[in-house]
């Protein structure tokens, strides 16, 4: 009888292991694929500490910036909402005429991503991981979030925003934005270094 106890015992033990083990591997699994919870690792938006005062954040159209030795000019700035967290798109002009904006995220640290659109790429979002100019890309989150602009953007006052993110490495970044009904804007980003950008305010302060 006592055998039979102690058996009885080790095995709800064995049980309880192995259920435990289950769950643990089924959380992990839903958090690293496309549409689930953020991926480990990655701070969730919304929870960053206050927006730091001037620098990137008070761009605004007819400001000018230097990035990695090229001048901008700052022809719109976008600010979106998605629920308590908040970030800012300020677009871009250069000589070249390619369409280029900048980023400014809050997070653990600033995060100023330097993005440059590609208007011909034909790939779409939605998958682990994507393939584009010989690099590959893979999934980092996806949301939609509500925005407002201002100076020359080519967008309504105000509206909604839908996004792809993705990542590879060396700071490379892929990103999917349709504002309103539109179709898919896609460009490639790089992560930027504090040091690289210096702003050239226009003589009226703000």
């Amino acid at each position: 009888m006592d055998g039979s106890v102690t058996y009885l015992v080790a095995a709800v033990a064995v049980l309880a292991v192995v259920v435990f083990v289950i769950v643990v591997w089924a959380r992990r699994r839903a958090a690293t694929r496309p549409g689930g919870a953020r991926p480990a690792g990655r701070p969730a938006r919304g929870r960053a500490a206050e927006p730091l005062r001037g620098g990137p954040h008070r761009l605004a159209p007819g400001d000018r910036v230097r990035i990695r030795e090229r001048e901008y000019a700052v022809s719109g700035t976008i600010r979106l909402v998605e629920g308590d967290w908040s970030w800012v798109q300020h677009l871009l002009d250069d000589a070249s005429g390619t369409r280029h904006r900048l980023s400014v995220e809050d997070g653990p640290d600033l995060e100023l991503v330097l993005w440059t659109a590609e208007p011909g790429a034909t790939v779409t979002p939605g998958a682990p991981t994507i393939d584009l100019g010989g690099r590959r890309y893979t999934w980092a989150e996806t949301g939609q979030s509500r925005y407002t602009a201002i100076g020359e953007t080519g967008l309504p006052a105000a509206g909604t925003m839908r996004y792809h993110d993705y990542q590879s490495g060396g700071g490379a970044r892929l990103s999917f934005e349709a504002y309103g009904e539109e179709g898919w804007r896609v460009a490639r980003g790089d992560l930027l270094d504090p040091t690289e950008l210096t702003i050239r305010p226009t003589a009226e302060e703000r």
